[in-house]
């Protein structure tokens, strides 16, 4: 058992937002979302400040994947808003956020997970803005000190498989068993882009129960070796090429996906996805929202914030994308299934806190030391 919490006088600064990559990219240090409805009673925006900067919304998003930022754009521009969606995996676009800090370009920015935006917090690159759905969401699910961020959506990070094709006999006790157990070799998918917010929330998951102040960037060697050996046994992700894509042609039996995405892909492979049991919990993410400090438009941004994660927009959204709101209004519009399954997985008990302290520490040397 690990020895104690991670070191608070890490040797990494809080505020250090890039570590180098053995591919010498930046990688942010620090894991949806929203939706549209074109009411018919909905009224336009109001015309934009004459202080304010005309033209489109710049719209950061880390979540604009299986149509998301295509559906976001086609309901804003009939809600009345004209956005232009840039989407980045969630590490470089915090990295890009905190560049761009002194001439900023976005205005609004969403899908990003608590660390990421407690990073933009500190850097001061968002701004605190009180949203009129505030009172509708938990507000200790977002910045509840400050108000710099506030919550969208949840879900939860789960090792996946195709029940048609794997029997229940095969299915591991423990997620823990595909990198500890040969018969797994190469049968499970991990994804080597630590510059994206699920594989840096996967790798956190696997140290969060060997912290240790005498280890490694206070991780215990057990931590390393499981590591080491997660990514050594598991099948590498195939840019361009979806995990069930794989898994129908029988190259990998499991992998890593957020919930969310599990309805459109048993729709689109005709899959029947499982869930591995994870014993000490699952990973989850909750995505917010929040103002670009410094942007041009930030009257428009207010009223799009507003729109965006009210509870009717919300409420499509989840029924669209398979998402589970935070917004209690939206909820019951969201899929039954969707929330049977998220108020199922139990939580595993990460301390995000001192994972954005280290993280940038942990991607750099895993990507340097156990990537192949």
């Amino acid at each position: 058992m690990p020895d104690d919490r991670w070191p608070s006088d890490a040797t990494s600064s809080r505020r250090e937002v890039t570590v180098r990559t053995r591919n010498s990219r930046s990688v942010a240090i620090s894991a949806v979302v929203l939706g549209a409805l074109a009411l018919s009673g909905c009224s336009a925006p109001e015309a934009t400040s004459s202080k304010e900067a005309p033209g489109t919304l710049i719209v950061y998003t880390n979540s604009n994947s299986d149509g998301r930022g295509e559906w976001i754009t086609e309901k804003a521009a009939e809600a009345g808003f004209a956005i232009e969606i840039v989407g980045l995996g969630g590490a470089d676009l915090a990295n890009r956020i905190v560049a761009e800090k002194n001439n900023p370009v976005g205005d609004v920015v969403f899908g990003l997970n608590n660390m990421f935006f407690e990073t933009l917090k500190a850097e001061e690159t968002i701004t605190a803005y009180k949203p009129s759905w505030a009172s509708e969401v938990d507000a200790n699910a977002g910045d509840p000190m400050d108000g710099a961020f506030w919550p969208l959506v949840e879900q939860a990070i789960v090792t996946v498989y195709d029940t048609n094709k794997v029997a229940a006999s095969a299915v591991p006790n423990d997620v823990a068993q595909l990198h500890s157990e040969a018969k797994y070799s190469g049968r499970y998918e991990v994804n080597p882009s630590l510059g994206q917010a699920t594989p840096q929330l996967v790798l956190s998951g696997i140290v969060a129960n060997y912290a240790s102040r005498s280890g490694d960037l206070g991780v215990s060697d057990t931590g390393w070796k499981e590591v080491a050996d997660y990514y050594a046994n598991g099948s590498p992700a195939v840019e361009g090429t979806d995990l069930y894509a794989r898994i129908a042609r029988g190259e990998v039996d499991y992998g890593v996906l957020p919930s969310s995405g599990i309805t459109s892909r048993d729709a689109e492979y005709g899959t029947a996805t499982g869930i591995v049991p994870q014993s000490d919990g699952y990973a989850y993410v909750t995505e917010q929202i929040a103002l670009v400090a410094g942007g041009k438009r930030p009257t428009q941004s207010q009223k799009f914030i507003d729109w965006f994660g009210s509870a009717d927009v919300q409420g499509q959204f989840a029924q669209q994308f398979a998402a589970y709101p935070v917004n209690e209004g939206a909820r019951a519009a969201a899929l039954p299934a969707v929330v049977e399954l998220i108020e199922s997985l139990p939580r595993q008990d990460i301390d995000y806190a001192a994972v954005r302290e280290h993280i940038g520490e942990w991607v750099e040397k895993t990507e340097l030391e156990y990537l192949p």
